[in-house]
């Protein structure tokens, strides 16, 4: 059942939100996550790949922000 009106404008709005919150949060969690990757390789090479990996988790958090969306717009609306 297709939402019409202003319920499907709703869904819409929720989508966007969902998208952009979790982007906001990824890009906050990210920034001293990175500072303190960059900090750690400068010591310890040998971490590097330690260090992508902190770097990737908070990015998830936009990926399941996305499939949030994707659900709002397509089961919803």
């Amino acid at each position: 059942m297709a939402l019409e009106g202003e319920a499907a404008g709703l869904a819409a709005i929720g989508a966007g939100l969902a998208v952009g919150l979790t982007g906001i949060g990824a890009g906050m969690g990210e920034k001293d996550v990175g500072a303190a990757a960059v900090g750690a390789m400068t010591e310890d090479r040998s971490i590097f790949g330690t260090a992508m990996i902190f770097m990737v988790i908070p990015e998830t958090i936009v990926i399941f922000g996305l499939v949030v969306a994707i659900i709002a717009l397509f089961a919803l609306g």
